[in-house]
């Protein structure tokens, strides 16, 4: 099982949640990293712009190719995410729920192995989203 850190836009996580993440597309540049993605792989979103987590799902599926417009780019409006991979929910924390990355990341150890961080970050999610283990 291996962890990844998604970059990307808050609308393309909430396309995705809208969706029930029953697909979530990468960029045409990222297809080396997706093709590594298995089932079972957790991700992690960090949302651009304003630095922060916002949620956790797993994947579900392989990776495979797919043109159909989904996601979308305010950078390059033909950019159609076409590495994707199937996945479900963990955790969608709701905007005022987000973990902000600057007040998080310097608790992080990154000397560890990046799970024991998944497990800590999978944590404050689900205290900020009141969800009881």
């Amino acid at each position: 099982m291996r962890y990844w850190i998604v970059v990307g836009s808050e609308e393309n996580m909430r396309i995705a949640e809208s969706r029930g993440f029953d697909v979530f597309g990468f960029k045409s540049t990222r297809r080396g990293e997706v093709s590594m993605m298995r089932p079972g792989d957790k991700l992690i979103f960090y949302l651009t712009k304003i630095m922060k987590f916002g949620g956790m799902a797993e994947v579900t599926s392989e990776y495979f190719e797919d043109h159909s417009k989904v996601f979308k780019s305010e950078k390059k409006p033909g950019e159609d995410y076409p590495f994707r991979v199937k996945a479900k929910p963990k955790i969608t924390l709701q905007p005022d729920q987000y973990l902000d990355v600057r007040q998080i990341a310097p608790g992080l150890a990154f000397t560890k192995r990046w799970g024991d961080n998944y497990e800590q970050i999978a944590g404050l999610m689900r205290e900020a989203a009141g969800v009881r283990t």
